[in-house]
C-alpha cells in the first residue's frame, strides 16, 4: 500500500466514524473562542466548558474583559490549572484587541501569536475554527497518532504539523485535526491503550510501535500467570 492509500484509508475511517464533526469547545465568537483555547492548555474540554459560562457571563467580550481585574479573573479560571498565567494572558490580549485591532480579534496568525499566552497551537484553532482558514492545529492527540500511524517521526510538534500539512489535502485540515482528536481519545489513548480497538494503528499503524505493544502484552500475561500460579501454590 502506497503512502497515499494508506492515507486515503486513514481519512475513509475517520468520516465513518465522525461524520458530523463538533467544535469542542463551546464559544459565541471569535473572542470566546480563544479565550475558551488559551483556558483548555493543560485542561480539558469538559473543564472548561464548565467554567466559561462563569467566565462570560461577566465578560463575553474585551472591554467588559479589562474591566475586571487580574485577580477576578483568576479566581474563576482557577479550576482550570494554571489561572495565575492565563488571568493575565486573558486580560492582556484583551487589552490588546482594544488597542491594536479595534475589540475584534484579529484574522492573521502573526497578529494572533504576538499576543500574551497565544502560541501557534492555539492561533491555529482560532484561524481555523472560528474564520475557516485551513489550519492543522497539532495537540498531544494529533502528535501521537500521527507516530503511532508511521505519518511523522514524532521528534516534535512542529515536525508533526508539517507532515499533516504535507500528507493530507488542504481542503480537509480543517475536519481532519478534530476528528483525529475524537478518534484518539476514544479508541487510541495514551494511556490504556488497546491494539483490539485502534482499527487505524492495527490496520496501518508503525510496526515497531505494534511490535511494542504486542510485547508489552505478553510480557503482563506472564506476569499474571506467574502471579495466578504463585497464589495457588500458596493456597495449596
Amino acid at each position: 500500500m502506497s503512502k497515499h492509500e494508506k492515507v486515503q484509508a486513514i481519512m475513509d475511517i475517520l468520516d465513518d466514524l465522525y461524520p458530523e464533526i463538533p467544535v469542542p469547545l463551546d464559544h459565541t465568537d471569535p473572542y470566546t473562542l480563544l479565550v475558551a483555547v488559551l483556558l483548555s492548555a493543560q485542561c480539558t474540554d469538559e473543564r472548561v466548558n464548565q467554567i466559561t459560562p462563569k467566565l462570560f457571563a461577566k465578560a463575553d467580550n474585551p472591554y467588559d474583559m479589562v474591566k475586571m481585574s487580574i485577580e477576578e479573573i483568576q479566581n474563576i479560571i482557577r479550576p482550570c490549572g494554571l489561572s495565575p498565567m492565563k488571568s493575565k494572558g486573558i486580560w492582556h490580549l484583551s487589552d490588546m484587541i482594544i488597542k491594536q485591532h479595534d475589540g475584534k480579534v484579529p484574522q492573521d496568525f502573526t497578529a494572533l501569536e504576538a499576543m500574551p499566552a497565544v502560541g501557534h497551537k492555539t492561533a491555529s484553532v482560532v484561524m481555523s475554527q472560528a474564520f475557516g482558514v485551513p489550519a492543522f492545529p497539532v495537540d498531544t492527540h494529533i502528535h501521537r497518532l500521527m507516530y503511532r500511524w508511521g505519518l511523522s517521526n514524532g521528534k516534535s510538534v512542529e515536525q508533526t504539523e508539517r507532515d499533516a500539512k504535507r500528507l493530507f489535502p488542504r481542503d480537509r485540515w480543517n475536519d481532519l485535526h478534530l476528528q483525529i482528536i475524537f478518534y484518539g481519545r476514544e479508541y487510541c489513548p495514551a494511556r490504556g491503550f488497546s491494539l483490539d480497538r485502534c482499527l487505524i494503528t492495527r490496520e496501518f499503524g508503525r510496526k515497531s510501535f505494534i511490535n511494542e505493544v504486542i510485547k508489552e502484552q505478553e510480557k503482563k500475561k506472564t506476569l499474571a500467570t506467574k502471579k495466578k500460579a504463585k497464589a495457588v501454590k500458596h493456597k495449596s
